[in-house]
This record gives C-alpha cells, structure tokens and sequence, in this order.
C-alpha cells in the first residue's frame, strides 16, 4: 500500500513540474515561431540583460548612464554578432532604455524589445 502510495505522488509530482516546466517554455518563445527565431531572440534578450548589468556598473562609477559606444570603448560590453537584431539605446540623466529591433523574417518573433533602468523587459 505504501509503494502504491508513493509511486502515485511520484507520478503526480511529476507531472506537476511538466506542466509547470511546459509553461515556462512557452513564456520564453512566440507561438509558431521557428526554432532559430526562438533562438534569436533568447540571446537579444540576454543581450539586453547583458548591457542593462553594464549601464548599471558604468551609472555607478560615473554617476552617469552611457551610449552603447562608450561601453563599447570602455570594454564593458561585447556586442556578438546577431544579423537579425539592431540594437540602439536612449540615455537620460538618471534613465536609459535599451532596444533591440527584430528585421529577420519570422512572422512571430517580438519586432522590438526593450529593457530600461529597472530592469524591466517588454516585447512588442
């Protein structure tokens, strides 16, 4: 009765974690994308995350936010190659918001992607 029991919670947790993990995966790419596309994206957006911790530790030695060229100049980004991705970034005394804009084919993946100061990432 007990092997019983426990296979039964075994299977149930199981389960669980698929659906939950399921869901999570679907949050990560666009329905009906292509599996480069998602792919593409998930760097863009690793991307953002990369330059946005860069404007940060730049904000906190400067006391001010900087171009993508001065992190560039500086050696506190690398930016990778990615063809279907432009990025570009809009500077304020205490703001920034980076962009990342989609010109590939894919129908389904986001066509612009933001990041601000708070981290705060949106797709459009």
């Amino acid at each position: 009765m007990a092997r019983t029991f426990g296979f039964i919670t075994l299977v149930v947790v199981v389960g669980i974690g698929g659906y939950i993990y399921i869901g999570q995966m679907q949050t990560l790419t666009s329905k009906g994308s292509a599996p480069n596309a998602a792919i593409e994206v998930i760097g863009a957006r690793n991307d953002l995350i990369a330059i946005a911790n860069a404007e940060h530790r730049y904000f906190a030695t400067a006391g001010k936010y900087a171009t993508l060229d001065e992190l560039r100049a500086n050696n506190d980004i690398t930016m990778p190659n990615r063809p279907n991705y432009t990025y570009s970034a809009e500077i304020g005394d205490t703001t920034f918001k980076i962009i990342a804009i989609y010109s590939g084919a894919d129908p389904h993946a986001p066509r612009r992607i933001t990041m601000d100061e708070t981290m705060d990432m949106r797709s459009e």
